[in-house]
Protein backbone atom coordinates (compact mmCIF):
# COMPACT_ATOMS: atom_id res chain seq x y z
CA UNK A 1 0.00 0.00 0.00
CA UNK A 2 1.16 3.73 -0.84
CA UNK A 3 2.65 5.00 2.61
CA UNK A 4 2.11 8.32 0.71
CA UNK A 5 -1.29 8.57 0.21
CA UNK A 6 -3.20 10.43 -2.21
CA UNK A 7 -4.17 14.19 -1.10
CA UNK A 8 -7.33 13.84 -4.37
CA UNK A 9 -10.38 14.77 -2.34
CA UNK A 10 -12.52 13.69 -5.43
CA UNK A 11 -10.69 9.87 -5.83
CA UNK A 12 -13.73 7.47 -5.02
CA UNK A 13 -10.94 4.35 -4.42
CA UNK A 14 -12.30 2.65 -1.52
CA UNK A 15 -9.61 0.54 1.27
CA UNK A 16 -11.16 -2.92 0.88
CA UNK A 17 -12.72 -3.27 4.06
CA UNK A 18 -13.78 -6.93 4.48
CA UNK A 19 -10.54 -8.18 5.71
CA UNK A 20 -9.63 -6.06 8.31
CA UNK A 21 -12.96 -5.01 10.10
CA UNK A 22 -14.94 -6.59 12.82
CA UNK A 23 -17.72 -4.75 14.88
CA UNK A 24 -16.80 -2.33 17.17
CA UNK A 25 -20.06 -2.12 20.16
CA UNK A 26 -19.31 0.99 21.54
CA UNK A 27 -16.73 3.77 19.84
CA UNK A 28 -14.23 5.33 22.13
CA UNK A 29 -14.56 8.82 22.75
CA UNK A 30 -10.82 10.42 22.08
CA UNK A 31 -8.46 8.55 20.30
CA UNK A 32 -3.97 9.92 19.29
CA UNK A 33 -2.66 10.27 16.10
CA UNK A 34 0.70 11.27 15.31
CA UNK A 35 1.75 12.63 11.46
CA UNK A 36 5.34 13.05 10.31
CA UNK A 37 5.79 15.73 7.59
CA UNK A 38 8.72 14.11 6.02
CA UNK A 39 7.46 10.82 5.33
CA UNK A 40 3.80 11.46 5.44
CA UNK A 41 3.47 8.68 7.87
CA UNK A 42 0.52 8.01 9.69
CA UNK A 43 0.22 6.88 13.41
CA UNK A 44 -3.00 5.74 15.29
CA UNK A 45 -3.65 4.49 18.71
CA UNK A 46 -5.92 1.46 18.90
CA UNK A 47 -8.76 4.09 19.40
CA UNK A 48 -8.54 5.42 16.40
CA UNK A 49 -8.65 2.82 14.61
CA UNK A 50 -11.83 1.46 16.29
CA UNK A 51 -13.84 4.84 15.98
CA UNK A 52 -13.04 4.01 12.01
CA UNK A 53 -14.59 0.38 12.42
CA UNK A 54 -11.09 -1.37 12.29
CA UNK A 55 -9.37 -3.87 14.43
CA UNK A 56 -5.90 -1.66 15.72
CA UNK A 57 -3.26 -2.54 13.36
CA UNK A 58 -4.81 -4.47 10.32
CA UNK A 59 -4.21 -1.89 7.97
CA UNK A 60 -1.65 0.59 7.34
CA UNK A 61 -3.20 4.67 8.11
CA UNK A 62 -2.48 6.84 4.84
CA UNK A 63 -3.79 9.88 3.76
CA UNK A 64 -5.71 8.15 1.39
CA UNK A 65 -7.32 5.58 3.81
CA UNK A 66 -8.30 8.71 5.90
CA UNK A 67 -9.93 10.64 3.13
CA UNK A 68 -12.08 7.62 1.87
CA UNK A 69 -13.45 7.92 5.36
CA UNK A 70 -14.54 11.79 5.22
CA UNK A 71 -17.52 12.42 4.68
CA UNK A 72 -18.23 14.14 1.08
CA UNK A 73 -18.78 17.38 2.42
CA UNK A 74 -15.82 17.83 4.07
CA UNK A 75 -13.15 15.66 2.44
CA UNK A 76 -12.07 18.65 -0.07
CA UNK A 77 -11.25 20.87 3.44
CA UNK A 78 -9.80 18.15 4.49
CA UNK A 79 -7.37 17.64 2.13
CA UNK A 80 -6.29 21.25 1.46
CA UNK A 81 -5.52 21.36 5.36
CA UNK A 82 -2.96 18.21 5.29
CA UNK A 83 -1.56 19.65 2.13
CA UNK A 84 -0.70 23.03 4.05
CA UNK A 85 0.40 20.95 6.89
CA UNK A 86 2.98 19.21 4.46
CA UNK A 87 3.81 22.27 2.51
CA UNK A 88 4.20 24.83 5.34
CA UNK A 89 5.30 22.12 8.30
CA UNK A 90 2.37 23.26 10.67
CA UNK A 91 0.11 21.34 12.55
CA UNK A 92 -3.82 21.24 11.83
CA UNK A 93 -6.94 21.55 13.43
CA UNK A 94 -10.41 20.77 11.73
CA UNK A 95 -14.02 19.99 12.59
CA UNK A 96 -15.54 17.33 10.10
CA UNK A 97 -17.11 14.51 9.45
CA UNK A 98 -16.67 10.72 8.74
CA UNK A 99 -18.32 7.65 7.75
CA UNK A 100 -16.64 4.57 9.79
CA UNK A 101 -16.36 0.92 8.00
CA UNK A 102 -20.33 0.21 8.90
CA UNK A 103 -21.55 3.18 7.92
CA UNK A 104 -22.01 5.37 11.04
CA UNK A 105 -21.27 8.93 11.02
CA UNK A 106 -18.89 10.71 13.34
CA UNK A 107 -18.72 14.54 14.63
CA UNK A 108 -15.53 14.72 15.61
CA UNK A 109 -13.08 17.42 16.26
CA UNK A 110 -9.18 17.21 15.62
CA UNK A 111 -6.70 18.95 18.08
CA UNK A 112 -3.10 18.85 17.10
CA UNK A 113 0.17 20.35 18.08
CA UNK A 114 3.51 20.48 16.85
CA UNK A 115 6.09 17.95 17.10
CA UNK A 116 10.16 19.25 17.11
CA UNK A 117 13.08 17.50 16.10
CA UNK A 118 16.13 17.67 17.95
CA UNK A 119 17.35 20.47 16.44
CA UNK A 120 13.55 22.31 17.04
CA UNK A 121 12.50 22.05 13.83
CA UNK A 122 9.09 21.08 13.23
CA UNK A 123 8.94 17.30 11.77
CA UNK A 124 5.24 16.34 12.53
CA UNK A 125 2.21 17.25 14.52
CA UNK A 126 0.73 15.37 16.92
CA UNK A 127 -2.87 15.23 18.84
CA UNK A 128 -6.60 13.88 19.45
CA UNK A 129 -9.32 12.48 17.79
CA UNK A 130 -12.25 14.20 20.06
CA UNK A 131 -15.41 12.49 19.33
CA UNK A 132 -18.53 15.58 19.55
CA UNK A 133 -21.27 13.92 19.74
CA UNK A 134 -22.25 11.10 23.13
CA UNK A 135 -19.37 11.72 24.59
CA UNK A 136 -20.73 11.71 27.90
CA UNK A 137 -24.03 10.40 29.36
CA UNK A 138 -26.70 12.91 30.30
CA UNK A 139 -26.46 11.84 33.91
CA UNK A 140 -23.00 12.60 33.90
CA UNK A 141 -23.45 15.80 32.25
CA UNK A 142 -25.81 16.89 34.80
CA UNK A 143 -23.89 16.07 37.74
CA UNK A 144 -20.99 18.31 36.26
CA UNK A 145 -23.47 21.18 35.42
CA UNK A 146 -24.91 20.56 39.28
CA UNK A 147 -21.57 20.78 40.57
CA UNK A 148 -20.56 24.10 38.43
CA UNK A 149 -23.79 25.52 39.83
CA UNK A 150 -22.18 26.03 43.16
CA UNK A 151 -19.69 29.02 42.42
CA UNK A 152 -21.13 31.29 39.37
CA UNK A 153 -17.41 32.77 39.47
CA UNK A 154 -16.49 29.16 38.19
CA UNK A 155 -19.22 29.11 35.67
CA UNK A 156 -17.80 32.56 34.20
CA UNK A 157 -14.72 31.56 33.41
CA UNK A 158 -16.24 28.39 32.28
CA UNK A 159 -18.93 30.03 29.97
CA UNK A 160 -15.66 32.49 28.68
CA UNK A 161 -13.68 29.79 27.71
CA UNK A 162 -16.43 27.85 26.40
CA UNK A 163 -16.88 30.68 24.13
CA UNK A 164 -13.07 30.79 23.27
CA UNK A 165 -13.77 27.38 21.75
CA UNK A 166 -16.70 28.12 20.31
CA UNK A 167 -15.16 30.54 17.84
CA UNK A 168 -11.82 29.00 17.22
CA UNK A 169 -13.17 25.71 16.45
CA UNK A 170 -16.75 26.62 14.82
CA UNK A 171 -18.26 24.03 17.26
CA UNK A 172 -21.64 25.17 19.49
CA UNK A 173 -22.05 25.78 22.94
CA UNK A 174 -22.37 22.18 24.33
CA UNK A 175 -19.61 19.96 22.12
CA UNK A 176 -17.37 23.31 23.58
CA UNK A 177 -18.39 21.85 26.63
CA UNK A 178 -17.36 18.65 26.27
CA UNK A 179 -14.02 19.58 25.01
CA UNK A 180 -13.30 21.41 28.29
CA UNK A 181 -14.86 18.51 30.04
CA UNK A 182 -12.60 15.57 27.91
CA UNK A 183 -9.37 17.94 28.79
CA UNK A 184 -10.24 18.09 32.52
CA UNK A 185 -11.08 14.25 32.68
CA UNK A 186 -7.76 13.58 30.87
CA UNK A 187 -5.44 15.73 33.03
CA UNK A 188 -7.13 15.39 36.25
CA UNK A 189 -7.74 18.75 36.25
CA UNK A 190 -10.35 20.95 37.69
CA UNK A 191 -12.50 22.63 34.78
CA UNK A 192 -12.62 25.60 36.07
CA UNK A 193 -8.59 25.76 36.77
CA UNK A 194 -8.67 24.83 33.19
CA UNK A 195 -10.96 27.39 31.86
CA UNK A 196 -9.08 30.46 33.70
CA UNK A 197 -6.21 28.99 32.63
CA UNK A 198 -7.10 29.26 28.55
CA UNK A 199 -8.54 32.52 29.32
CA UNK A 200 -5.04 34.03 30.93
CA UNK A 201 -3.11 33.00 28.47
CA UNK A 202 -4.88 33.73 25.19
CA UNK A 203 -3.76 37.33 25.13
CA UNK A 204 -0.07 35.42 24.74
CA UNK A 205 -1.39 33.75 21.36
CA UNK A 206 -0.85 35.61 17.68
CA UNK A 207 -2.99 38.32 16.39
CA UNK A 208 -6.15 37.17 14.31
CA UNK A 209 -5.99 37.77 10.97
CA UNK A 210 -6.93 41.14 9.82
CA UNK A 211 -9.15 40.05 7.43
CA UNK A 212 -11.01 38.27 9.57
CA UNK A 213 -11.08 41.09 12.52
CA UNK A 214 -12.33 43.34 9.77
CA UNK A 215 -14.91 40.59 8.42
CA UNK A 216 -15.82 40.57 12.35
CA UNK A 217 -16.05 44.34 13.10
CA UNK A 218 -18.27 44.17 9.92
CA UNK A 219 -20.52 42.07 11.78
CA UNK A 220 -20.86 43.46 14.98
CA UNK A 221 -21.54 47.09 13.39
CA UNK A 222 -24.57 45.54 11.26
CA UNK A 223 -26.08 42.67 13.67
CA UNK A 224 -28.97 44.94 14.12
CA UNK A 225 -30.02 45.30 10.46
CA UNK A 226 -30.14 41.15 10.88
CA UNK A 227 -32.78 41.17 13.46
CA UNK A 228 -36.29 39.98 13.14
CA UNK A 229 -38.89 42.11 15.20
CA UNK A 230 -40.60 40.09 17.34
CA UNK A 231 -44.64 39.26 16.73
Amino acid sequence: MDTTGSLDPHSTEQPRYEEHTAPVPTAPRTGSFRFWFATQRWEWSPEVYQMHGYVPGTIEPTTSVLLSHKHPDDREHLAETISRAIDLGEPFSSKHRFIDVHGIEHHVIVVADRISGGDGTLVGTAGFYVELTDTLTDAALTAIDTRLAATMQARAAIEQAKGILMLVYRISADQAFRVLVWRSQETNTKLRTLAEQLIAELPGTPDLPRRLVTDFDHLVLTLHDRITPAT
